[in-house]
């Protein structure tokens, strides 16, 4: 199921201890499973915080309690700690966390609008930004509209070919291009104001 280094232990086990001795254990889930907006959930809990469905896995010196309606999404998790020059970074790998991905056989629309949904948009998210899938013409160039920050930013050429593009050229076989569809001249909040 879900493996947990022996440095993610350690590094657990201090955040359980700075804790004063409140907090049971970590509790560890996802919101949205199976989505390709599903995000990890990690967090102390006290009793009081589990229902008794939680998976509850033995690490040295506590306990994780997996979510029980996470749990299939989780199988081949890997959980690591690893020390930087700035610190540390917990990371964690839990390849279905989004559900199946697309197999080559799927429909090309399907296909790109997963990519959209799973790699792409959690990228523009960061600047406030969004993208939409308008239509695929029948040559694979890819008409996308922009949205949020991305609408009507100085930038969003840049975004636009170095970022989504390769993206999708990358990732998706059959698409031969991107197009932007959008009127960026009605955009009210771009990220980046244009010159």
């Amino acid at each position: 199921m879900i493996q947990i280094s022996d440095h993610a232990q350690q590094h657990f086990r201090r955040l359980l201890e700075s804790q004063g001795g409140d907090a049971v254990g970590i509790r560890l889930g996802a919101s949205e499973p199976g989505t390709p907006s599903a995000e990890v959930r990690l967090e102390f809990c006290d009793a009081g915080d589990l229902d008794g469905r939680e998976l509850a896995i033995a690490c040295e010196g506590f306990t994780l309690y997996l979510d029980a309606a996470s749990a299939p999404f989780f199988a081949e998790a890997e959980v690591d700690y690893q020390v930087t020059p700035t610190g540390g970074e917990l990371n964690i790998r839990a390849p279905g966390l989004k559900g199946e991905r697309m197999g080559a056989d799927a429909a090309l629309e399907d296909r790109v609008r997963y990519t959209l949904d799973s790699v792409v948009n959690p990228q523009l998210a960061s600047h406030g930004g969004r993208v939409k899938l308008e239509g695929i013409t029948s040559e694979g160039i890819v008409l996308l509209r922009f949205g949020g920050g991305c609408h009507g930013c100085g930038m969003v050429d840049v975004t636009l070919k170095q970022g989504v593009e390769k993206t999708l050229l990358t990732k998706v076989p059959g698409v031969t291009g991107v197009r932007d569809v959008t009127d960026h001249g009605s955009g009210e909040t771009p990220y980046y104001a244009p010159r």
